[in-house]
């Protein structure tokens, strides 16, 4: 948008007396940084260093979008944390395997998703997502109760039962149609959890429900979930399933599939999420600060051919 166009829309704002756009939903960030939050590491895994870790697929799926990565580690200040926040267009909370509200990647998830709350009530647009764990953290944020089911959902694969708010939502409205065909009807959503948000205690929870828009359901045979949501009046958007695993995962599991559809899966969530970072305008001090930052001062470790996570980053 021009320097004029831009002008004109405040101008017309005031005149109407509407809300004014903020300038981060204007002018797109082409250079966009998202903040991955690390968490405690899964105790016994092989090759395992330092106190906490993130999984290099998830690193790999933003930037095969056109983000670059920075790691949000645990065990940093809050001070740390807020001037971090101000320094990236978004956060990925990733999927593992510790507890959601003891945690520290439970605290500092804590930390982002009411900073982000804050931010964007003051019109500066910035997003989250959530993806299996991620998911669950959210739902556990937003509700301040963990409500989640036992579900028998580990290493399957699975087709989207889309609700009648999918079509228009922001997650899926840009979606090819043979893409939307074969997540309705291709066992292509990796689902790698033993805890779900049924469609019952959803619900039955006034915050969830008033918060949180149901994209899609599924069931284990016996319990309904969701597996993808969006918030009505927020940027933040939540899959119970694992997009980044059919691109850059190994496993030889059954719920971890290749197939192009569903690789494309990965692909348009990953670009939404980024175009999504892309309207925020937040960055880095300076270049030193920024470059210090980002995720390339670390190496990956490979795990292993039989590893859940076949390339992971270690920090202290």
């Amino acid at each position: 948008m021009s320097s004029a166009a831009f002008v004109l829309s405040v101008a017309v704002g005031v005149v109407c007396g509407l809300p004014l756009p903020a300038l981060s939903s204007l002018l797109p960030n082409d250079r966009p940084i998202i903040g991955i939050l690390a968490q405690e590491n899964i105790p016994g895994y092989p090759h395992a260093q330092g106190t906490s870790y993130i999984a290099a697929s998830y690193v790999k799926y933003l930037e095969a979008a056109g983000a670059r990565v920075v790691p949000v580690r645990i065990n940093l200040t809050e001070e740390e944390y807020t001037k971090l926040f101000y320094s990236i267009n978004g956060v990925l909370l990733p999927g593992g395997d510790v507890d959601l509200q003891t945690s520290q990647f439970g605290r500092l998830s804590k930390i982002f998703y009411d900073l982000a709350i804050k931010a964007n009530d003051a019109s500066d647009y910035f997003p989250i997502w959530g993806t299996c764990q991620g998911f669950q953290e959210l739902t556990v944020l937003t509700s301040s109760k963990n409500l989640l089911t036992q579900t028998n959902t580990k290493a399957v694969a699975l087709p989207l039962t889309f609700t009648p708010a999918a079509q228009n939502s922001r997650l899926f409205s840009g979606f090819p149609k043979d893409l939307m065909e074969a997540l309705a009807t291709e066992n292509i959503t990796s689902n790698f959890h033993s805890w779900s948000l049924t469609l019952q205690n959803y619900t039955r929870n006034v915050k969830l429900k008033k918060f949180y828009k149901v994209l899609s359901t599924n069931t284990d045979g016996q319990k309904h979930f969701i597996s993808t949501m969006e918030a009505n009046w927020y940027p933040f958007y939540a899959v119970q399933w694992h997009p980044e695993k059919s691109q850059f995962e190994w496993i030889e599991k059954p719920g971890n599939v290749h197939t192009p559809s569903a690789i494309n899966a990965g692909f348009y969530t990953a670009s939404f999420f980024v175009n999504e970072a892309r309207k925020n305008q937040h960055h880095f001090t300076d270049k030193n600060e920024e470059e210090k930052a980002l995720i390339y001062n670390y190496s990956p470790v490979f795990t292993g051919l039989n590893s859940i996570f076949m390339q992971n980053y270690y920090f202290d």
